[in-house]
């Protein structure tokens, strides 16, 4: 009989490649350190080859390991996809897909695609978490989502990320605010100088502001729901700039207009996610759903 690798020791080799040190590999996967390197060294020798030097600075595939690793990622991708596709078969006995979402998205995009990954597959047990866009990162990170949804200019390092649509930001006012009259555009240090009703430190709306600046906001409120600042500036509190999708009904409606600014803000949506390079299962159907309704 073959005696096969352990999965446990495969998945490992993986997250090491991706993540460049031992340490870093085996947090990814869960396992403790020792442990880590008890597994890797066994895996070498029931395969007869070295697979990654180590050093203190870091791990670095061997030749080997270099052209092992594309089969390793294959044969954890596999087994993932083993372990949802048979989860499926019964309606119950399926895990929940875990989901984290950034506030934008949940509010404003992400029911639409759980529409269609349900019409796709009928059924789906789903817990979502809402946060903004730091937290979700990290919920992915820890494990406590399969697939998180953010957005913002860049993707996370160490974490995998699909770009499922595109928004911009846009600046918005009361319709008796000042600025509703405004001739042109306003300057990009105009807009940096410009009190902003703000979400908090974290969001991904306030990062990808940020970025656009190449500066900090500057705040004169600091709200943590994108209701709440919403209504702050439709009160005539001040202005702010939001996700068009947040905004994009008060924009019809006339209760909110939009300043336009000589800057870009657009922006990717993303779906982020931990492990193995391709992601499978209902997490993999959902992305897909999200990619293919924008």
């Amino acid at each position: 009989m073959t005696s096969w690798p352990e999965m446990s020791a495969i998945e490992l080799f993986v997250a090491v490649a991706d993540h460049g040190s031992l340490g870093a590999g085996a947090r990814a996967v869960g396992m403790a350190q020792p442990n880590a390197s008890r597994s890797l060294s066994r895996l070498e020798r029931g395969l007869g080859v070295t697979l990654v030097t180590r050093s203190t600075t870091g791990s670095k595939l061997t030749v080997e390991g270099m052209l092992a690793l594309e089969w390793a990622r294959a044969v954890v991708d596999s087994a993932r996809a083993l372990v949802d596709g048979t989860a499926g078969l019964t309606d119950s006995g399926g895990p929940v897909l875990m989901v984290s979402a950034s506030q934008t998205i949940a509010e404003h995009v992400l029911p639409r695609w759980l529409a269609e990954l349900n019409r796709r597959r009928p059924g789906v047990a789903l817990d979502l978490r809402v946060a903004n866009t730091a937290a979700v990162v990290d919920d992915v990170r820890s494990g406590s989502a399969s697939v998180g949804f953010i957005e913002g200019p860049e993707a996370p390092p160490g974490l995998h990320s699909q770009i499922v649509a595109t928004d911009e930001l846009v600046l918005v006012v009361a319709p008796e605010h000042h600025l509703a009259e405004h001739a042109g555009a306003l300057s990009a240090q105009e807009l940096r100088s410009l009190p902003l009703i703000t979400r908090e430190a974290g969001s991904g709306t306030r990062v990808t502001l940020e970025e656009a600046l190449g500066a900090p906001a500057r705040t004169s409120q600091v709200l943590s729901s994108i209701a709440a600042v919403r209504l702050a500036v439709q009160a005539g509190t001040g202005q702010t700039v939001l996700s068009r999708l947040a905004v994009d009904d008060a924009l019809r409606a006339g209760t909110l207009l939009a300043v336009p600014v000589d800057l870009d803000l657009r922006r990717h949506l993303r779906a982020v996610w931990a492990g193995p390079t391709r992601l499978s299962g209902r997490a993999a159907e959902l992305v897909d759903a999200a990619t293919t309704m924008h």
